[in-house]
């Protein structure tokens, strides 16, 4: 229903007319007494109507009252000032932790739910607004406080004013806070689909979790959420959450900046937070711990963990890019703002409202101007790459048609097999080898019948023609259009494979040597039995530095695949 009435409220609060006065600080005239009140037979606690003055201390603002000494209940108490307002409300910043509102004797507010020790669990860290009669000026309001946290008490500010002047001054503080959490969260959405398409996938995880993290955070602790869904627990579990994952985000994105060693320690660093974060939500969900226990001891984590951070950082800040330098920058800013929050949250500094989402909105601002930048790189190496490819395929095109007028004036083929012969393997071997030193890749095949010489010596040259010319046909039938099949002489054959790589030769040639150990060979009606292949792999440039050594490797291979048992293949290694 808060939802349904908060257009009508935003209107309300912008109507100048119907303010009477202007909001008033209580920041003076308060008083405190620790421990809790017995209760009287009705009900009523009794320090709302027993006169003990000298129990009561005056203090400048209802928080954190000295001399605590492990004290878990608090009271605090003043008298309201009299104003002309339309329809009062007392606004409290926060409460630390649960609470009931006296006005007289008369309770008129509960935070939370107290049990016979005056006791109670932790409910969340909402605003408090509290209607107050028309009557409500000189009245005193007394605030029965139950805290086993490291504070106790109201916290922030505590002011008098008009409910639509509440509802504004809540508007207007959450709205630059809800514009940087969407654009975190969308930034988030976007590093989260880069990391599913893009090769540096844990750079975009980082970047994605911290964006994450920082926009659920900043949500969360908005002022807003409580008129969005007024459930102030699971926003102070989103809270804890997103607070405990920053370190994670930017340890992710850091780690493959650096050397081994240094990337181990930050590795260690973010693990230590991510282990804090599984470990503190999972206590307080079970119940063995309140979540509001749980800052503190991250605070000095995070306190401890990021100057060890930039310490490693700054050490070997010389050898990061300038791009590297903002984004670490951005977040020492961003790290300085939680740093000054946590310190005023724990009273190190007087209250006021650290702009941690400025600090976040930096970072992401970094973080899309670099990927703004690198996304004009790449439209500009792509225009240039185009360019080379177009100038490529215009030389390509010039040196196949030079070819074509050599072939013309010449005859490679070979006359038993069919295939090319050994001059056309030179020539194009020559010319591929060129084409390979511009960058592209080029694998030569050496192909051997194995024993054909005891062949011919046992069925005679005619079988053996037969084969040769079967075996040709079965090695042209294996290989691409676009590669060279070649007769190199006797029973040795060499097949060119431009821009093809060692493993897709060798899946070719497997492909091949299983077809001829399923062939059956016949001359004259006769079977000749089985025969075998050898075969050498050599790859530009994986094996060689200059592709001419292709087939003084790629022999040796063959060489290899011989002395191990023939009818195999066998690609070029060093140690072979």
């Amino acid at each position: 229903m808060r939802c349904l009435f908060l257009p009508l409220l935003v209107l309300f609060s912008l109507s100048p007319g119907l303010v009477k006065a202007a909001s008033l600080d209580l920041d003076s005239g308060w008083e405190y007494r620790w421990g809790d009140s017995p209760v009287l037979e009705d009900g009523t606690p009794a320090w709302l109507v027993m006169e003990d003055e000298t129990a009561w201390h005056a203090i400048d603002f209802p928080s954190n009252p000295p001399n605590r000494d492990g004290q878990h209940h608090a009271w605090f108490r003043i008298t309201l000032p009299s104003g002309e307002w339309r329809d009062p409300v007392l606004y409290i910043y926060s409460i630390d932790l649960i609470a009931q509102a006296y006005l007289g004797t008369e309770l008129i507010y509960q935070h939370g739910s107290f049990d016979d020790r005056g006791e109670g669990p932790f409910v969340g860290w909402p605003w408090h607004v509290i209607s107050l009669p028309e009557d409500f000026a000189g009245q005193p309001l007394t605030f029965r406080v139950y805290s086993n946290y490291t504070d106790i008490g109201l916290w922030g500010e505590v002011r008098l004013m008009d409910r639509p002047e509440f509802f504004s001054l809540i508007l207007n503080r959450s709205a630059a806070d809800l514009v940087v959490s969407a654009f975190c969260l969308l930034l988030a959405l976007l590093a989260g689909c880069f990391a599913l398409l893009h090769q540096r996938r844990q750079s975009f995880v980082g970047v994605g979790l911290f964006s994450l993290a920082s926009g659920v955070m900043i949500l969360a602790e908005t002022q807003a959420s409580q008129l969005l869904l007024a459930m102030p627990l699971l926003w102070d579990y989103l809270a804890a959450a997103g607070y405990y994952a920053l370190p994670v985000g930017i340890g992710l994105l850091l780690e493959p900046w650096f050397s081994h060693r240094l990337s181990r320690w930050i590795r260690r660093l973010w693990q230590w937070h991510l282990g804090y974060l599984v470990l503190s939500l999972s206590l307080a969900l079970s119940g063995i711990v309140n979540l509001s226990s749980t800052f503190p001891v991250y605070d000095v984590l995070l306190t401890v963990s990021l100057p060890i951070l930039f310490a490693l950082v700054v050490g070997h800040w010389k050898w990061l890019s300038g791009e590297q330098r903002v984004v670490i920058a951005a977040y020492g800013l961003f790290a300085m703002l939680l740093l000054f929050d946590m310190a005023v949250a724990h009273g190190l500094l007087p209250w006021q409202q650290i702009p941690v989402s400025l600090g976040a909105l930096g970072f992401s601002l970094v973080i899309v101007a670099i990927s703004l930048r690198h996304y004009t790189l790449t439209q500009r190496e792509l225009i240039k790459l185009n360019q080379r490819l177009e100038q490529q395929v215009a030389d390509r095109t010039q040196d196949l048609q030079h070819m074509v007028e050599q072939l013309r004036a010449f005859s490679y083929q070979d006359p038993l097999t069919g295939l090319k012969n050994r001059r056309h393997f030179d020539e194009v071997f020559a010319h591929e080898a060129a084409c390979a030193r511009r960058g592209t890749t080029l694998t030569l095949v050496m192909l051997d019948i194995d024993h054909f010489k005891h062949f011919n010596d046992l069925y005679g040259h005619d079988a053996g023609d037969a084969v040769l010319i079967a075996t040709a046909r079965l090695i042209g039938e294996h290989f691409r259009e676009a590669d060279v099949v070649c007769r190199l002489g006797g029973e040795e054959f060499v097949v060119i494979m431009p821009g093809a790589t060692a493993q897709q030769a060798g899946e070719a040639v497997e492909r091949l040597l299983d077809s001829m150990r399923q062939q059956s060979f016949l001359h004259g009606g006769e079977a000749l039995g089985c025969v075998s292949l050898s075969c050498g792999i050599a790859s530009y440039p994986a094996h060689a530095d200059d592709p001419i050594e292709l087939c003084r490797l790629a022999d040796l291979a063959l060489y290899r695949a011989k002395h191990c048992g023939r009818d195999r293949s066998e690609t070029y290694a060093p140690s072979a």
